[in-house]
């Protein structure tokens, strides 16, 4: 069984490595199996974890706020003048 690593299983789903990362550390997506070297912890994800991924994304929101809208019925605001 081959393993791909976050990069490449980024690569091929076509989004972002800081996305999927993003994605793992706030449980949008399920963490694969991982393995400690060297003092660093790798993702090792497998084609099959890669494909439940990519049945996931289409229903993952991004997490943005939308822009409010300025409401029509508001008036302008005029500054202030000056008596002389």
């Amino acid at each position: 069984m081959e393993h791909f690593s976050t990069r490449d299983a980024a690569k091929k789903l076509g989004i972002a490595m800081s996305k999927l990362s993003r994605y793992i550390a706030t449980g949008k997506v399920p963490a694969p199996k991982m393995a400690k070297s060297g003092g660093m912890t790798l993702h090792l994800w497998t084609e099959a974890e890669i494909e439940k991924v990519r049945k996931i994304l289409p229903t993952l929101k991004n997490g943005r706020k939308k822009p409010r809208r300025k409401q029509e019925s508001q008036q302008p605001r005029s500054s202030p003048t000056k008596k002389k």
